[in-house]
């Protein structure tokens, strides 16, 4: 990307992803020749996280403000102040784009305020985004294995499960199945029917998820 579009990805202290990014979106295919892209959204809020002057981070620390934002035929369209090429857009292509949990807080404040949006953050105190990394425990107390991401199904949000033996599975995050979630002590309780999880129960014990 030439200098002349490296205004909105200047880079600022090393910004990993951590406990105060939350995902935001991914950067997809290039939108025309002015420096426009299509983004897949993981928000509930898009209207909010790509409002014209927010402010996004890449993994890398790279900041992204937007400038304008438009939705065409159900997906978003964005650009980003000094990316004003197709070359420049082209290059964001795969970029995965976080914002600060404390402007997610103040937009979801502002927004509770006007009163013409719901929020992110769940009703009992939390982000989609501090599920990752929770373990996992079945009712019993056993360690089912620990979220390692929640991604956005055709019905419902799916917590992606790395189990202790090595599977990977998903599990609906739904009421039916999360009995409780507590980010503070760094677990969620989960009630899952047989065959939903590939190691729960254990071969032989038919007694866990009865539903």
């Amino acid at each position: 990307m030439g200098d002349q579009n490296t205004a909105a990805a200047s880079t600022t202290a090393s910004a990993s992803p951590s406990d105060d990014l939350l995902r935001v979106c991914r950067i997809g295919r290039a939108q025309g020749l002015k420096g426009e892209v299509n983004v897949y959204a993981y928000t509930d809020e898009p209207e909010l996280r790509f409002a014209a002057g927010s402010v996004l981070v890449d993994a890398h620390g790279r900041t992204f403000t937007v400038s304008h934002a438009r939705m065409f035929k159900q997906r978003w369209i964005l650009s980003f102040e000094g990316v004003s090429d197709r070359n420049a857009s082209e290059a964001l292509n795969g970029t995965t784009l976080y914002i600060t949990r404390e402007q997610a807080e103040q937009q979801d404040r502002q927004a509770t305020q006007d009163g013409d949006a719901e929020e992110d953050l769940d009703e009992e105190g939390y982000y989609l985004e501090d599920l990752v990394r929770l373990t996992a425990k079945a009712p019993d107390g056993t360690t089912l294995g620990t979220v390692t991401d929640v991604l956005e199904g055709a019905a419902q949000d799916l917590l992606q499960i790395a189990e202790p033996g090595g599977h990977t599975s998903l599990v609906p995050f739904v009421d039916a199945f999360v009995q409780e979630v507590d980010p503070d002590a760094g677990r969620l309780i989960l009630d899952v029917p047989k065959g939903l999880l590939a190691e729960y129960p254990p071969q032989g014990d038919s007694s866990a998820g009865q539903h």
